[in-house]
């Protein structure tokens, strides 16, 4: 095709490709810029999908499940890398499922592809030496644990209602059967399953810039971006707030109790607007962050998904930083 290597560019760029708005058919999609939908399927960018592959720890005869494969590019590069007939890809939306078909039919890579709720993995070709997650989830279902294999790996994006702070879970089973999982945080993880909607900080922008709140001191300089134990643990102890990355300098909003912070830039104080003082939420888990030894990844509670799973910091420090994932039921009870 005439713009085969625009394409080739931007799959291969630091960009996700939107694929999919309300869950159309793809095959007779017109040519031209695209505004307006509710995004329903995206493809990754390539770093990424190369870094989940890399951590997965894949290899030749070893068997793989893809939840929410989209188009197919990860299981099409798992496939190459197990062999013929070891990929199974679960996909929820039936024309990006039939997508999907005929891209890795035009390859003649040998994958299934079938339609189903990814939350429920593919219990048909269980059990799976290695499991991918294309869809972040507020916990660990059930169904994806009993379906892992012993020495089995499987990673997935970890979300809350912030799109700022992912964390990327990483969960192993040992040869005995014991279950075993580590979250870090990350700059980028994957968009949230099929419900869930992510808070923004977007409304508020004009408003701060008209009025960043009232000034005050505080010890706490805005921590680096890369502080991302941290940042993961402000993703769920200082719930219902988002980044505005955006802004000049460190910009919290809380949009349902219209509050926010605004930090800096490097003068000792904080500008604080609204009910929660968001600036003092974030102050209070820094300092309990220092007091766990400043971990970069935690420990996931994984020995009965059934029941609610647990967060603590990883390592022998007798001050935990710890918290309760939500459970599923926080993605199902919001509106598509």
């Amino acid at each position: 095709m005439a713009d085969r290597q625009d394409w080739l560019d931007l799959i291969h760029s630091d960009e996700s490709v939107l694929l999919q708005r309300n869950g159309e058919p793809l095959h007779h999609l017109a040519r031209g810029p695209v505004t307006g939908g509710h995004m329903t399927s995206m493809s990754t960018y390539t770093p990424a999908t190369i870094e989940a592959l890399q951590s997965l720890e894949l290899g030749p005869g070893l068997r793989y499940l893809e939840l929410g494969p989209g188009p197919g590019v990860a299981l099409a590069l798992a496939a190459a890398i197990t062999g013929p007939g070891l990929a199974t890809g679960v996909e929820r939306e039936e024309h990006m499922a039939a997508f999907a078909r005929r891209n890795l039919g035009r390859l003649g890579v040998d994958v299934a592809v079938v339609e189903g709720d990814a939350l429920d993995g593919h219990e048909a070709r269980a059990p799976y030496d290695r499991i991918h997650s294309g869809i972040g989830v507020p916990c660990v279902p059930q169904p994806w644990v009993d379906q892992l294999a012993p020495g089995g790996r499987l990673l997935t994006t970890l979300v809350t209602r912030t799109p700022s702070w992912p964390g990327h879970l990483l969960v192993t089973r040992n040869q005995e059967g014991a279950v075993e999982g580590v979250l870090r945080g990350r700059p980028r993880g994957y968009r949230p399953v099929h419900g869930y909607r992510w808070l923004s900080a977007l409304e508020h922008r004009a408003r701060i810039e008209a009025d960043p709140g009232r000034v005050r001191r505080t010890r706490l300089a805005p921590p680096p971006d890369d502080a991302y134990g941290f940042w993961l643990a402000a993703a769920y102890l200082v719930p219902g707030a988002v980044r505005d990355f955006q802004a000049e300098t460190v910009t919290v909003v809380a949009p349902e109790d219209d509050s926010w912070a605004v930090a800096g830039p490097g003068d000792g104080a904080v500008r604080v607007h609204g009910p929660r003082d968001l600036w003092a939420e974030l102050e209070d888990v820094h300092v309990r962050w220092e007091q766990a030894g400043r971990p970069e990844q935690y420990r996931v509670d994984l020995r009965d998904t059934a029941e609610a799973q647990h967060v603590s910091n990883v390592g022998a420090c007798p001050k935990a930083l710890a918290w309760t994932l939500p459970s599923l039921a926080a993605a199902e009870r919001q509106a598509p």
